[in-house]
């Protein structure tokens, strides 16, 4: 198997590398999708892997375990969210009771989610809630937690990782995470540089300056499409490779081919820090320069 660019761009000293994948949906998942995906993730070294949930399709215990035996595959720390996938559907008791039992057996605790190094801090935050079964939410503990760790060096780029989006162009409101932008407002002057999201299987880049006022602040926004679930949505299995540096973000979309049996890199789209917000560079670089 070959593998593209190990980069997206030359890697100068204060540039981070940061895999994204989500609904990975162990249960429904490509074994042949899997097995490539992690060979891939492998050969790029990221510094980080974010997974913003669903790692199964019913939250069943040999799921967990096919999922845990996928993460540990992965050299790189890694920040992970639960899904609403991964609340037990069925197990009523389970679900009310119980609801991130065994994402806590198997995955870890979701509130010691982060991931921080002197460029960049992660933090993840779970959104899945066993009230609705598709729709997320966010609460004020949540983001007073988020909030502290982000203030804590005001140089770092900050990167907040849901399951649930924030803002995408393509989502039905009932799609997005609840009190979104009651949420984003609390942030203050610590708001995230960058959202990443799953959930709806479909990738997409943009900004969240449409959406929400921010009294000038402007945040990336990075959905990621399903990385290994047979329920594609018309769309590829797909993950994200961000280069993070103080005043670029890059981020560069990874799709499969069945035909020739990979991931290889299909679109790259930069942001540049102009003040306080983020904004989309009109002419990015093309995937045809990115090959190595």
């Amino acid at each position: 198997m070959r593998f593209v660019c190990s980069s997206l761009l030359p890697m100068a000293r204060a540039v981070r590398k940061l895999v994204h994948i989500s609904d990975l949906h162990f249960g429904r998942a490509d074994p042949a999708v899997v097995a490539a995906l992690g060979n891939t993730i492998n050969a790029l070294a990221p510094d980080v892997i974010a997974v913003s949930g669903d790692l199964t399709q019913r939250a069943k215990r040999h799921e967990f375990i096919a999922a845990r035996a996928f993460l540990d595959r992965l050299g790189s720390p890694k920040v992970v969210v639960p899904g609403n996938h991964d609340i037990p559907f069925y197990d009523l008791r389970a679900r009310f009771l119980s609801p991130l039992k065994r994402f806590q057996q198997y995955v870890g605790d979701p509130a010691a989610a982060v991931f921080a190094d002197e460029e960049i801090v992660v933090v993840g935050v779970n959104t899945a809630r066993s009230l609705v079964f598709k729709g997320g939410r966010i609460n004020m503990e949540q983001v007073q937690r988020a909030r502290a760790l982000f203030c804590a060096e005001a140089r770092r780029v900050r990167i907040l990782v849901t399951h649930h989006p924030f803002h995408l162009a393509s989502a039905r409101r009932r799609e997005l995470v609840g009190r979104a932008a009651t949420a984003l407002s609390q942030f203050q002057d610590c708001i995230p540089d960058v959202l990443l999201a799953g959930h709806i299987h479909v990738h997409e880049t943009g900004t969240t300056a449409k959406r929400y006022d921010l009294t000038g602040r402007v945040a990336v926004v990075v959905q990621a499409g399903t990385a290994t679930s047979t329920r594609r949505r018309g769309e590829l299995n797909s993950f994200n490779l961000l280069n993070v540096e103080q005043d670029l973000v890059t981020v560069g979309r990874y799709d499969w081919s069945s035909q020739e049996g990979e991931f290889s890199i299909a679109a790259v789209h930069r942001y540049v820090r102009r003040g306080l917000a983020w904004v989309i560079e009109a002419n990015p670089i093309g995937a045809s320069d990115l090959r190595g």
